[in-house]
């Protein structure tokens, strides 16, 4: 399969839920048009940020179709397929070409994990037959799954078996594998960055495109990394890096995905609590978040962007 390669900012968004834990599907709406105000091109929906383990199979159809839905014309849905059961993966994928979505992903199964190459390639092979007309990523998340099997061996492997292989979704430090999995068979495959705090060393190796939660709510700063670093401005992109990081480390302190959910809500677009066993903040440490974000100069990042 020849696809085009995936380029710019793409979100993780995050699952909208009601105080009592059920779906609020009215919200992406909102979260769409937001994304796309702040220069988003795409989409990878259900992953680790929309909380893809805490969802039955039905909600994840029911979120990947509201998206597509309200998607039109201005974003490319991507859908995450993953999951530890091979014939529920299997379903969501063939859901993801039903709706017309984009492209599919899948990461490693993370209770019975495969050890090895062979054994995950054969697993997605199957995920990837249910959708042969979509371009698929392999989505590694080792810190995640707990599958650090090299991303480049997974494409070196899994390309003669998987015949519309796509690329990698690389949510890894290992930039020695990623940089491999960029150069593979002539530039062949799409290798997406997932390292939001780390994106500018992942553009120094090549990276074109990029998958993140952060995007959801910072999207304008990593447009000034990519900016910067397209007219050879080091500096400059060092810098919006800085500001970016300092964001994240408030971030990671108040819980990662629940601190986003957090962020989101003081920001406007309340996407709801997030689902046992992650904690969704109390008033005291929605207090705490606010003061580091201040400290932070978050928000006086947002308006002069």
């Amino acid at each position: 399969m020849n696809t085009p390669k995936l380029s710019g900012l793409i979100a993780a968004p995050f699952t909208p839920f009601k105080s009592d834990g059920s779906l609020q599907l009215d919200t992406i709406e909102a979260q769409a048009r937001s994304l796309v105000a702040n220069g988003v091109r795409a989409v990878f929906v259900c992953g680790t940020t929309g909380e893809c383990a805490s969802l039955t199979v039905p909600e994840r159809m029911q979120i990947a179709a509201h998206w597509r839905d309200v998607a039109g014309d201005d974003l490319q849905v991507l859908v995450h397929a993953g999951h530890t059961c091979l014939s529920d993966a299997k379903t969501l994928a063939a859901h993801a070409r039903e709706i017309g979505a984009a492209g599919v992903g899948c990461f490693a199964p993370f209770f019975f994990k495969p050890s090895r190459t062979e054994d995950l390639v054969a697993y997605c092979a199957q995920v990837a037959a249910a959708a042969p007309n979509l371009p698929f990523y392999y989505y590694l998340i080792p810190s995640m799954t707990g599958v650090s099997l090299p991303a480049a061996d997974f494409l070196r492997t899994g390309a003669p078996q998987i015949p519309n292989l796509a690329g990698v979704k690389f949510t890894h430090e290992n930039l020695m594998d990623f940089a491999e999995c960029l150069r593979l068979d002539d530039g062949r495959f799409d290798a997406l960055f997932g390292r939001d705090e780390i994106l500018l060393a992942g553009l120094s190796l090549g990276a074109q495109g990029a998958i993140g939660s952060t995007y959801n709510f910072m999207a304008p700063v990593y447009h000034r990394i990519l900016e910067a670093f397209e007219r050879g401005d080091l500096a400059g992109a060092q810098l919006h890096q800085a500001r970016a990081n300092a964001v994240i480390s408030v971030f990671l302190k108040w819980g990662g995905l629940t601190a986003g959910k957090a962020i989101m809500q003081i920001l406007g677009l309340d996407c709801g609590p997030t689902r046992l066993p992650l904690r969704t903040l109390d008033t005291r440490q929605m207090e705490g978040l606010q003061k580091d974000l201040e400290a932070a100069a978050f928000f006086e990042i947002r308006s002069a962007l």
